[in-house]
């Protein structure tokens, strides 16, 4: 009797074991996660998710190896994460970008068809330029503009892009254009207009503020009716163009998704690490230097602020004559 007993209890045991171990095989994440970034080295976004990354690998437990993938605005990396497995283990670390993909033809994706794992930030727009430009002010730019309609070189990152938006409202207030030259991301833009390569360009002002402080560029006006801490000294487009309150507030943000319809238990796992990663007091310092506005969002108030956005954004795209397609066609509601 005792050894049957003792036969049960074993079995038990090991019964036990096995359920443990596949459990904790089962248990997420079982091995390193990759990190596609839509732009190329250098830019905001770049920047925003090699400072957070580190602060999040250590509630995973594994590494998350980040790739630059740039290219069509973005949607070559968002495309390529969207054709992975719903599985958690690949991210996508974009910007505003693919918000406007529809409206402008670029691809059929947005991020309704990914998982808000954090928003983490967003940022304002500033216009700057090549420091042996002539232009001390925007308004010096724009009277240049009209004198040599589409001959000044923007650099440009492509459709949809942070500077194409800036420019098609440069163009709707002002009746302005110029000569883009697309480049692969904000760093790359930045790079050729220090070069000289390019005479200006509108970038994030998390990408600029280290070339400003350098005086490697100079600041013409912030895409803001509101001064920016750290750029005091720079004028507000609305301080110099009062037409342009009604477009703002605007500018770029900066998250993490993963393809829809991930497991539960790694949505959960996955938003609380980044949650803890953007809630340490280096990735906030880091937010503040940068010039950065922190935000946190996951889930509904994420969708919320996307949707919002993306309303806003395609709109005034429109009306500024830079899309054909009116975004009512494509069910985007007029904000």
């Amino acid at each position: 009797m005792k050894i049957k007993h003792l036969k049960l209890v074993l079995t038990i045991v090991i019964a036990i074991g096995l359920m443990g171990g596949t459990v904790l095989a089962g248990g997420f994440p079982e091995k390193d996660l990759t990190g596609i970034i839509m732009w190329g080295a250098g830019g905001a976004t770049d920047n925003v998710a090699r400072s957070i990354t580190p602060l999040v690998e250590p509630y995973l437990g594994k590494k998350i190896i980040l790739q630059n993938k740039p290219g069509a605005t973005g949607a070559i990396a968002t495309q390529w994460v969207y054709n992975q497995k719903a599985d958690g283990y690949t991210l996508l670390y974009g910007a505003e970008n693919p918000q406007l993909y529809r409206l402008l033809g670029i691809s059929k994706l947005d991020y309704k068809d990914f998982e808000p794992i954090n928003v983490l930030a967003r940022g304002v727009a500033v216009i700057v330029a090549n420091v042996n430009t002539p232009w001390k002010s925007l308004k010096d730019l724009i009277e240049d503009a009209k004198k040599r309609p589409g001959k000044i070189n923007m650099g440009s990152t492509g459709p949809g892009g942070l500077p194409y938006v800036v420019g098609a409202l440069l163009k709707t207030v002002n009746g302005v254009t110029f000569n883009p030259i697309p480049f692969g991301g904000e760093g790359p833009a930045i790079t050729a207009m220090e070069g000289g390569h390019v005479e200006f360009s509108s970038v994030g002002v998390t990408a600029a503020r280290e070339h400003l402080r350098a005086k490697r560029l100079k600041a013409l006006a912030v895409v803001s009716d509101k001064p920016v801490p750290g750029l005091e000294g720079v004028p507000t487009i609305t301080s110099v163009y009062p037409e342009y309150k009604k477009y703002l507030p605007w500018g770029p943000f900066y998250g993490v998704w993963a393809k829809k319809g991930i497991p539960e238990k790694a949505r959960k796992k996955l938003v609380e690490a980044f949650k803890k990663g953007f809630d340490d007091p280096k990735f906030q310092k880091f937010l503040k230097d940068f010039g950065a506005v922190p935000m946190g969002l996951s889930g509904k108030e994420a969708d919320k602020f996307l949707k919002h956005w993306q309303s806003v954004s395609c709109w005034m795209i429109y009306e500024a004559g830079g899309a054909k397609v009116s975004p009512a066609k494509l069910g985007i509601p007029k904000p």
